[in-house]
């Protein structure tokens, strides 16, 4: 792999793209709870379901669709769960989040100083995506954020 592997837009080389349950909703609901800006012309088909779109979130480009079980392209919404968690690091965590629970994300641990320098909670959006917001407050050494994570696995 070349030493510069991104695309041609200039985007990061792994872009996450979302499967969710109504994606024209999620697209509303991700700028009024996350600033999401809609970029490119989205793809619908003639069914309704959108086939492709993209957002972008500060610099973070995220690509979405609505379900297409025939082709194994499922939500947390039919799954009732997701696997991974989108990390989106802001420069303000608490203005954001108090945003985002007021556009319907549930907190589900609230924004905390951490051990490795950054003040995050965790919220699950209406569409079952699992989001980690967070600012980066301080530096932590290598060896210290080493010996918490240690102490963090004894409790």
């Amino acid at each position: 792999m070349s030493e510069n592997a991104n695309t041609d837009a200039g985007t990061a080389p792994v872009i996450p793209y979302l499967c969710v349950h109504d994606a024209a909703a999620a697209i509303d609901h991700y700028r009024e709870a996350l600033g999401a800006a809609e970029v490119g012309p989205r793809f619908v088909d003639s069914g309704g379901r959108v086939g492709h779109a993209e957002i972008r979130i500060g610099d973070a480009l995220i690509m979405l669709s609505d379900e297409y079980p025939d082709l194994g392209v499922v939500s947390p919404h039919t799954l009732g769960n997701t696997s991974c968690a989108l990390v989106l690091y802001v420069p303000d965590v608490d203005a954001v989040a108090s945003q985002a629970v007021a556009a319907g994300m549930t907190m589900e641990r609230p924004v905390e100083d951490q051990f490795h320098g950054a003040r995050s909670g965790t919220f699950r959006d209406p569409f079952g995506h699992r989001w980690m917001i967070m600012t980066q407050v301080r530096e932590v050494p290598a060896s210290d954020i080493e010996a918490a994570a240690q102490e963090f696995s004894r409790s």
